[in-house]
């Protein structure tokens, strides 16, 4: 898909040299940067729902669970 967009002249140049200096096309560059910030925003986005969830609902652990899960665990030096 071709498209056309507007960015500031020096955030061009400077995608410009990071694609030369990592041997890729600007194009490679530019999907690679639109991948990274949709997830690393979809991650945000999950983490904001579950501080809602837990806003409203406990989220207490069991004691006696807690407890049980923490012997299960091997001992390691420090």
């Amino acid at each position: 898909m071709k498209t056309a967009i507007s960015i500031p002249n020096q955030v061009f140049a400077q995608a410009e040299e990071f694609a030369d200096e990592c041997r890729m096309s600007r194009s490679a560059l530019f999907t690679a940067a639109v991948v990274e910030f949709i997830q690393n925003h979809r991650k945000e986005s999950v983490t904001e729902k579950l501080n809602m969830v837990y806003e409203k609902e406990e989220s207490y652990l069991d004691p006696v669970l807690d407890g049980v899960q923490a012997l299960s665990l091997p001992r390691e030096e420090w």
